[in-house]
């Protein structure tokens, strides 16, 4: 802020008559700067894997034998044989596997970001003047205070 005052221009001398004069003036100059920054950052990652295994194993054996003999003779000496033999062998294996295997993933990144400014600015500007005239007593303000 700046002021100007021209002070007293007035008379002082003995004569009675009175002159008075003062002037001010000034200004004002004022400013506001203001700035707010928001940045934020959000980033989320998951994974969900699963493996599933399984395993069965069967094993079937089947032997059979059966078998006869017949022998005979006669008192005429005929002698008479038959054999008759089966067999019968079965193996079986079964062997199974199962494997599964399953994931997924999952990523997300966000951003923010906010700017305010505020900025202001306050000019201001004053005058004021006021004379006094004196004249063997009688007092009167002059026209710039009108």
């Amino acid at each position: 802020m700046s002021e100007w005052d021209s002070g007293d221009t007035g008379d002082h001398g003995y004569d009675g008559g009175t002159d008075y004069g003062h002037a001010e003036a000034g200004a004002d100059h004022e400013s506001l700067n203001q700035l707010h920054e928001v940045n934020a950052a959000d980033s989320n990652y998951d994974s969900n894997f699963g493996v599933y295994e399984q395993d069965s194993q069967s094993a079937e054996s089947t032997s059979f034998d059966q078998g006869h003999e017949v022998s005979y003779s006669t008192p005429a000496g005929v002698e008479y044989h038959e054999s008759d033999f089966t067999s019968y062998d079965h193996n079986e294996v079964n062997a199974d596997h199962v494997f599964a295997a399953e994931g997924e993933e999952h990523a997300s990144v966000s951003e923010y970001s906010e700017l305010e400014a505020l900025q202001a600015r306050l000019d201001s500007t004053f005058a004021s003047t006021t004379q006094l005239h004196a004249d063997g007593g009688g007092a009167a303000l002059g026209v710039a205070s009108n």
